[in-house]
């Protein structure tokens, strides 16, 4: 990988941050009310600290919190942290052909970083893997965006649960940014159906435990963009009756 004196001069890792920073909003109000929520919920400051950055996932936290305050066993707490971060499998697989060449070490360190916003910008920036495009480097400025937008809020929230009120809703906040951000990147036919199917799937399988249906939503998702952006004849088909039902969406 690069020297970090080259990461950080390189334009594509300034692209990154500023588009990242663009949508911080959204992130940093879901930060804060992890924060909040962490200590209200009853961990001590330091394991709150510890969490944030360690786990850095704020849905596994915020699923895993409440089950760590009523003594659940510690496998059904890795086992639904693990299942509601099953997406992340998805994003690496669509990651591997752009980051395969780097160490093993280096690879940790950028799963580590990775987010959900982070592969959204990503793969709009860089469908096709490039060598020659700064595809990490854009992928490391979104990322420190991502983390200094959720880190610091977060941090803030665990060192003033005390006295930040719970019916502010921010919560809320950070569900319409998030919204108003994904309303943004449904530019064609393909995401437009992605993001139906999505939903679809989300709601039908909301009954799921540990929160599988967001795994189950975003598979929906990938597999639908598939079919329309890949070839054979499930994909001429679906490209078809989208061709056809062009009016309607």
């Amino acid at each position: 990988m690069l020297s970090l004196q080259d990461v950080l001069r390189h334009r594509q890792f300034r692209a990154g941050a500023r588009e990242m920073s663009a949508v911080s909003l959204g992130i940093a109000a879901w930060g804060l009310v992890t924060g909040v929520a962490m200590v209200k919920g009853g961990l001590s400051i330091p394991l709150a600290l510890l969490m944030t950055f360690v786990v850095y996932a704020g849905s596994a936290q915020l699923a895993a919190l409440p089950l760590m305050m009523v003594g659940t066993p510690v496998w059904i707490v890795w086992a639904t942290a693990l299942c509601i971060n099953l997406r992340f499998v998805i994003f690496s697989a669509q990651w591997r052909p752009y980051f395969m060449q780097y160490r093993l070490r280096d690879r940790l360190l950028l799963g580590y970083f990775s987010g959900d916003l982070t592969y959204v910008l990503f793969m709009k920036k860089f469908p096709e893997a490039r060598d020659d495009e700064g595809q990490v480097e854009y992928f490391l400025g979104a990322s420190t965006a991502n983390w200094f937008s959720w880190q610091v809020p977060a941090v803030a929230g665990i060192l003033l649960a005390d006295v930040i009120p719970t019916h502010w809703g921010l919560g809320f906040a950070g569900v319409l940014a998030l919204l108003g951000l994904t309303y943004s990147l449904v530019s064609d036919r393909a995401t437009s159906l992605a993001a139906i199917v999505a939903g679809a799937a989300a709601v039908a399988a909301f009954s799921l435990p540990f929160r599988l249906h967001i795994v189950v939503a975003i598979a929906a998702a990938v597999c639908i963009g598939l079919m329309i952006e890949g070839g054979g004849d499930a994909g001429r088909r679906l490209r078809a009756a989208l061709d056809r039902a062009r009016p309607a969406i």
